[in-house]
């Protein structure tokens, strides 16, 4: 079984350059998991009969949003946090609006485990998102997917806006403090990892840098390899003995990130 996740940074533009149907029939995944569509269901025509499409859009027209596009019907689909949750942990917004109303979490059920795709808010270059990043997303996303796993194995993915080491980015001195590398930011994904989730890449390829999934369109950054790992597979340790591949990859172009994936054995 073969996920994918990728974040399309439009989903129009990228099927208009040609290039999103012929990435899918190149990898053929059972499961796609797309963030920062920037599009509501049927705002580009894409033709994959053999996928359920499954859409969670922002309020916000071209903006933000998430998708799973998938070979097996789902047993139930989610969007958003729980209303317990928005309201425990105040996900009511903040100067830029309401982030449970921005299409940014998506969650299927199958039979053997729940698969969510994920756009975490940017904190934005000046910082002022990292509060409610801190604060309330990171730990309302935790209790979201910890409460899923009480039910059953979960699997999420998708461009958490973070870089957790200083292995996950080519200038960590440069970039210290930085929006996407704060203590803050890194310390969300310290307490996923504390939970009991898996970062499926890091557990095949514990030490190294050069392993990006998003660079800067500025001076040939993807050229030269000069990025930042901000893309992720978690999974719940129950999970991880049917784990047998996590990539990423660089070369399928198309937006500024580039896909990752996980193989599971589930013959």
């Amino acid at each position: 079984m073969k996920l994918f996740s990728w974040n399309v940074n439009g989903i129009r533009a990228v099927n208009k350059k040609n290039l999103f149907v012929p990435f899918i029939k190149k990898f053929n995944p059972d499961i796609v998991c797309l963030q920062e569509t920037k599009a509501q269901r049927g705002d580009a025509e894409i033709d994959l009969p053999e996928y359920e499409e499954y859409w969670n859009s922002a309020e916000r027209k071209g903006y933000s949003g998430v998708a799973i596009f998938t070979k097996k019907k789902p047993m139930s689909v989610f969007n958003n946090f729980p209303v317990d949750i928005a309201a425990k942990y105040n996900i009511a917004g903040d100067g830029y609006g309401n982030p449970n109303a921005e299409g940014r979490v998506i969650a299927l059920e199958f039979r053997d485990f729940f698969v969510l795709s994920v756009y975490t808010p940017n904190s934005k270059g000046d910082l002022s998102r990292l509060s409610l990043r801190h604060r309330h997303w990171d730990p309302a996303f935790l209790e979201y997917v910890k409460q899923l796993e009480k039910k059953k194995p979960v699997i999420f993915c998708g461009d958490m806006n973070v870089a957790h080491t200083e292995q996950d980015l080519a200038h960590p001195k440069a970039n210290e403090g930085e929006h996407g590398f704060t203590k803050e930011e890194r310390e969300g994904i310290d307490n996923i990892i504390k939970a009991g989730f898996v970062d499926t890449f890091r557990y095949f390829t514990p030490k190294g840098n050069g392993y990006y999934t998003w660079w800067t369109h500025w001076q040939r950054a993807r050229e030269r390899n000069v990025g930042w790992r901000i893309d992720y597979f978690f999974m719940s340790k129950k999970l991880v003995k049917k784990l047998t591949k996590a990539s990423i990859h660089p070369d399928v172009m198309g937006s500024d990130h580039c896909p990752v994936s996980i193989e599971l054995d589930y013959s």
